[in-house]
């Protein structure tokens, strides 16, 4: 798995063995971030001086693809020790522990926000109906910016039941995976 665009285009990002992290592809990668800058939501690159939050982060390819292609800040959120273990070697291994910060915790109970995000990423496991608590959790706890760009990730044909405060935008389904654009309003 490599990092698709950006300063760190081409870098390689390691992943735990296992089952416990599932990494998005980087086809589906790539057509997510060329969405971001080039499509619908691109007023202006949202990545480009973003802050972002990168929740069950597993490896961090959303976070280092999001740094990759200019993002300020990015905060991961994983609560798996082996995961969060090999996220810190990647950030580490890409230079960027000075622009990120890796938390412990549950997305569906996460710890207060120190600064809210412009652009979030939700990886939960599939099939686990994560996304609706994560959402509503990390609203509650000041993880959004009012206004922000949301990308949730679910399986292709998973359904998800919005909290309040949040619009959905659209939805683009990528081999076994649905990326489901949501702005938060509050």
């Amino acid at each position: 798995m490599r990092i698709v665009a950006g300063k760190h285009r081409g870098r390689s990002i390691d992943a735990p063995p296992g089952t416990a992290v599932r990494p998005t592809s980087a086809r589906a990668r790539e057509a997510l971030f060329d969405l971001l800058a080039h499509g619908r939501f691109a007023e202006q690159d949202c990545c480009r001086d973003a802050i972002v939050l990168d929740a069950f982060a597993g490896t961090g390819a959303f976070g280092l693809e999001a740094l990759s292609r200019g993002a300020r800040y990015v905060t991961f959120l994983e609560k798996d020790r082996a995961a969060r273990n090999i996220l810190e070697q990647n950030v580490t291994k890409f230079g960027e522990t000075k622009a990120c910060t890796i938390l412990s915790g549950d997305a569906t109970r996460p710890p207060r926000a120190a600064s809210p995000a412009d652009l979030a990423f939700l990886d939960p496991p599939y099939r686990e109906e994560l996304a609706a608590p994560a959402l509503k959790g990390l609203a509650q706890s000041g993880w959004f910016a009012p206004g922000a760009l949301v990308v949730a990730e679910l399986a292709a044909l998973d359904k998800l039941d919005l909290p309040d405060g949040f619009t959905f935008l659209e939805d683009r389904t990528y081999g076994a995976a649905k990326f489901v654009f949501l702005r938060y309003a509050t």
